[in-house]
């Protein structure tokens, strides 16, 4: 079997990685994620070009939210206090 080229992970599952990462203890924590938007003409060759918007990801992080969801980690769990 070959070496996997792509591994995914849910959005609750980067949470839980930040969480750790950031030594959080306490909260339900989620995916943040900031977009840019730009603006530019693209096309497969010169004569063939639109209008286009050039959506990159500015920052990733964590969020605090009130009720667990799809995108949450609760750090009480994934980092309890020792």
């Amino acid at each position: 079997m070959s070496e996997p080229k792509n591994v995914t992970f849910t959005h609750a599952q980067v949470a839980e990685a930040l969480i750790k990462y950031l030594d959080l203890h306490e909260g339900l924590w989620g995916l943040y994620v900031e977009f840019g938007l730009a603006g530019g003409n693209a096309g497969p060759n010169p004569d063939q070009i639109n209008p286009a918007a050039i959506v990159p990801i500015l920052k990733i992080g964590l969020q605090k939210f009130d009720k667990p969801n799809n995108m949450t980690a609760d750090a009480t769990v994934v980092n309890p206090s020792k």
